[in-house]
């Protein structure tokens, strides 16, 4: 299978090793394959019976057509191994007749973004050897939070690759800056920029994009990749377990074959719930992407109006990983709506004016799959504590805006189909706001917090965020977002 620009002006077609290795397309659009391979009921009923590796393996090996099956299923075997992802890679926890909780943050960093940067890494050594690659890959992340620590820890001490983290300084919670600022690794760099996500965002893909950069980087001997969800080595991952929660209620007699569910996303990036899409595309049997969003929720708007516009107030909510203003991985769903051309168009749009509005016809094509709905702060807080009073089940602050969401559709419309609403981290990674959520007070420091909550809801700290408050600090830097590739050549040296 070969891969091509969302917005296709140079008419490239690449292949999968190409594509993983390089992140970002030329033209400055996202890697899209020319095709959807097919799913059939045929194979989800032989997946069904499976472990995960399997699963991840059989349905890369669709998108990845030049690595072989037996390297796909040793890197899956490897990645999602049980001694990384404590109690499995991607539990479904039923949590009442409609609702299931599908939690993906049992991995290595408590947070969703393991389940594709676990298997990432051996992607790219594979692609840097198919490619004939010579050079030291450079991978630039930024980072709301998770993405951040979960490649951190996916590519430390990996063989010619670096890795350089930039995250804003007041927007992410304590937890994680400390699950950055502590990271081991010979090859890791970490960096907060005084800005937001967006502004880190902005910043790498402004190196990305400049020529001089790239020319002093080949020098060096290395080159520019990426492990944001905008790479498609990132995005390809977030398809299985989609397809994995549809295995397990299959198994567990919640549905029939062919009987569709629903599926709730809490979503910034737009990279999760664009994987449930192309899980759809495939034939998997879902009916409603429901796409939930924070006070930010920009992405409700839009799936309402039709309108994209970031000239808008930016807010720091207690779900920082959703504090997104430029949800890069739209573009994706703009293309398989709208065609190249026109997609071109609108992100020409976006850039120079911060906003696009699609035409009739792709809003209509939108709309067929998606809704939107959103949280603001009280009613993430009043979710928390719903769900621990009504379940005994602790939900951490943007799986509780995903439970909002779901519930707010249910409400609206009557549609009571399984829905999976995908839990992407574990509450702990936001102790200080879950305890506050739940107990109108906040603790006595953000770390406290853990043992807190532990304490009071009888459920245990998991193994990633276990003492992380005595861990040593290593990285310090704050610059601002304008500085973002002289700190890269401070690193490189």
């Amino acid at each position: 299978m070969k891969f091509q620009s969302t917005r296709d002006l140079d008419g490239e077609k690449l292949s999968a090793a190409q594509i993983i290795k390089q992140g970002l397309a030329a033209d400055g659009g996202l890697f899209v394959p020319e095709s959807i391979p097919t799913l059939t009921s045929e194979e989800i009923e032989a997946l069904r019976k499976v472990d995960y590796p399997t699963r991840a393996a059989k349905i890369l090996g669709k998108f990845l057509t030049d690595y072989t099956e037996e390297e796909l299923l040793a890197d899956c075997r490897a990645a999602y191994a049980k001694t990384s992802f404590v109690g499995g890679a991607a539990p479904l926890v039923a949590l009442d007749e409609t609702l299931h909780s599908l939690e993906l943050w049992h991995g290595p960093t408590a947070a969703f973004k393991d389940m594709a940067l676990q298997i990432m890494p051996r992607l790219l050594s594979r692609a840097l050897v198919k490619t004939g690659e010579e050079r030291t890959a450079l991978i630039l992340v930024a980072t709301s939070g998770d993405t951040g620590k979960a490649a951190l820890e996916g590519y430390k001490d990996i063989d010619r690759i670096k890795i350089a983290v930039f995250y804003p300084v007041d927007g992410v919670s304590r937890v994680q800056k400390l699950q950055m600022q502590t990271q081991t690794g010979d090859n890791v760099y970490v960096c907060a920029i005084n800005g937001n996500f967006d502004d880190a965002q902005t910043g790498v893909k402004r190196i990305f994009s400049d020529k001089g950069a790239a020319d002093l980087l080949n020098e060096k001997g290395y080159f520019f990749s990426s492990a944001n969800s905008i790479n498609w080595g990132r995005l390809a991952p977030q398809i299985v377990y989609y397809v994995s929660a549809y295995c397990d209620l299959l198994n567990k007699g919640t549905l029939k074959m062919g009987e569709k569910m629903n599926v709730t996303v809490p979503t910034g990036n737009f990279g999760n719930i664009f994987a449930a899409y192309l899980a759809k595309l495939m034939g998997l049997p879902i009916d409603r992407l429901v796409c939930a969003s924070n006070k930010n929720n920009i992405l409700t708007d839009f799936l309402n109006t039709g309108t994209y516009d970031r000239n808008r107030q930016f807010h720091l909510t207690m779900s920082p990983s959703m504090d997104i203003l430029i949800s890069s991985n739209l573009e994706r769903l703009i293309y398989f709506t709208a065609g190249a051309e026109r997609t071109a168009q609108y992100m020409k749009s976006l850039s120079e004016t911060g906003a696009y509005t699609v035409d009739p016809d792709v809003k209509q094509a939108i709309d067929a799959s998606f809704c939107g709905f959103f949280a603001d702060e009280e009613t993430t807080a009043k979710t928390i504590r719903a769900f621990m009073e009504r379940y005994h089940y602790l939900a951490d602050t943007h799986t509780a805006v995903a439970l909002s969401a779901a519930e707010q559709y249910i409400e609206k419309t009557g549609d009571r189909k399984p829905m999976v609403v995908a839990s992407t981290a574990s509450p702990y990674k936001f102790a200080s706001d879950v305890y506050t959520s739940l107990y109108d007070k906040a603790p006595a420091d953000p770390l406290a917090a853990l043992d807190a909550l532990s304490a009071k809801t009888a459920t245990e700290i998991p193994y990633p965020l276990r003492g992380i408050g005595e861990r040593k600090v290593r990285f310090t830097d704050v610059v601002p977002a304008a500085d973002m590739w002289e700190a890269v050549k401070k690193y490189l040296g």
